[in-house]
């Protein structure tokens, strides 16, 4: 194999283009390389001369404002130059949002709060990153935070979190997950717990607000919200849950334009609703896609995307854990004690008891000391596999990022799994 010769591909962009390819073989590799003129892929600025190496999964767009040529090599599955890009679009938003910094500067006042919603696969965290880079770009710090639990782009699925962005997100890996803010949801869909994940949505835009009024770099520039692609129904109504919680100015609707019309109604006057296209290089993501993509995400919190990360893997004895979850199962009112709702019951620590079930779930490292704290809405200081678990011996091993000993003995039990095959 190895004296196959490589696939080269060069391509000439004209202004208002862009190249899009994607690379789904499990073993390929494929480098992008800037050979001339300006371009960036998702906000970032592309480094004439650099090698820029995407592995399976990675769906690209390299956009080009003023023209250039642009190299791949490797084998991809897809690639063409799409001549209609909503680009123009997404940078007058932008814009917009940038004249909303400016008069916050000046006026010490809190910047744009942009939340942008649509359906599944319609681009709405590339939306996100577009608006993130072309900000930190100009110099600012906006705050962007991840509502969506199924892709968990803050963390690992199953959480809510915020990001300060100071830099343009790396070409390849995305933003820098330094010191990220993160809340254990637990499942996959809002669906499961809508109240708890309401009541996590508020609390994150409580926090996010005391963050802003710490920071006044980050108070001009703003917040950017990435949410789920549940729109329909109870989906609706956590939208316009986090809309209240974070008071928006602004809401960017993707591709639906019933959705569009629905917010323009329901919205108060002070709230822009804006419609835009998705791109075209936006794909639909079957289950399996979806179910893999999850998967690579949790792989990398424990792995690394590009650089290595060594997780480690040690033993937890049954009796040093405290172990919970979050929502006990709804009871029939007849049931319940007098004065107790049945919502009260999906925001309730329960304790687990360790045994078999534990294996291949993750678990949530609490900051929290007791289970007297507020242990549901206090962040994580991270996140643990079990990978085995030993009856006998009454111990489960987990795959941690740091060495033994856990920063806390307080875990949460996650819905999700991982199969940790390395």
């Amino acid at each position: 194999m190895a004296d196959e010769k490589a696939v080269v591909q060069e391509f000439k962009l004209d202004p208002d283009c862009e190249l899009r390819f994607e690379v789904e073989s499990k073993n390929e590799k494929v480098t992008l390389e800037l050979k001339n003129g300006r371009a960036e892929v998702f906000g970032t600025a592309l480094v004439r001369g650099k090698k820029y190496e995407f592995t399976a999964g990675a769906k690209v767009a390299v956009y080009t404002w003023q023209g250039c040529t642009v190299e791949l090599v490797g084998k991809v599955t897809v690639s063409y130059v799409a001549k209609e890009t909503p680009m123009g679009l997404y940078l007058n938003c932008h814009a917009a949002m940038e004249r909303m910094r400016e008069i916050a500067e000046k006026d010490d006042t809190t910047g744009p709060i942009t939340m942008v919603v649509g359906p599944c696969d319609v681009g709405k965290s590339t939306l996100c990153r577009i608006l993130l880079n072309y900000a930190v770009r100009m110099g600012r710090r906006p705050i962007f935070v991840d509502l969506d639990v199924g892709q968990g782009h803050i963390a690992i699925p199953g959480t809510v979190g915020a990001l300060l962005v100071e830099r343009p997100s790396n070409v390849v890996e995305g933003f820098s997950q330094q010191a990220p803010l993160v809340f254990h949801f637990g499942h996959k869909t809002p669906q499961a717990n809508v109240t708890l994940y309401n009541l996590l949505v508020t609390r994150l835009a409580e926090v996010c607000s005391d963050r802003l009024q710490a920071n006044k770099k980050a108070k001009a520039s703003g917040i950017v919200i990435n949410t789920c692609g549940w729109v329909k129904g109870d989906g609706y109504k956590l939208l316009t849950h986090a809309a209240q919680a974070f008071e928006v100015d602004a809401i960017l609707v993707l591709d639906q334009e019933r959705l569009y019309n629905e917010l323009v109604r329901d919205m108060p006057d002070f709230v822009k609703v804006v419609f835009l296209p998705k791109s075209g290089g936006v794909v639909e993501r079957s289950q399996a896609q979806r179910t893999e993509s999850r998967d690579q995400s949790v792989r990398e919190y424990f792995y690394g995307s590009r650089t290595p990360l060594y997780p480690h893997s040690f033993e937890v004895k049954w009796s040093e854990a405290r172990l919970y979850k979050i929502g006990a199962p709804v009871l029939p009112a007849s049931c319940m004690p007098l004065g107790m709702k049945a919502e009260d019951n999906l925001t309730k620590l329960v304790a687990v008891t360790p045994g078999p079930s534990l294996l291949h779930h993750l678990l949530s490292v609490s900051f929290a000391d007791s289970p007297e704290d507020d242990v549901v809405q206090t962040n994580v200081a991270g996140f643990v596999c079990v990978t085995n678990v030993d009856v006998e011996r009454q111990t489960f091993t987990v795959l941690s990022p740091q060495p033994r000993p856990l920063p806390n003995t307080m875990l949460l039990l996650s819905d999700i799994q991982f199969m940790d095959s390395h």
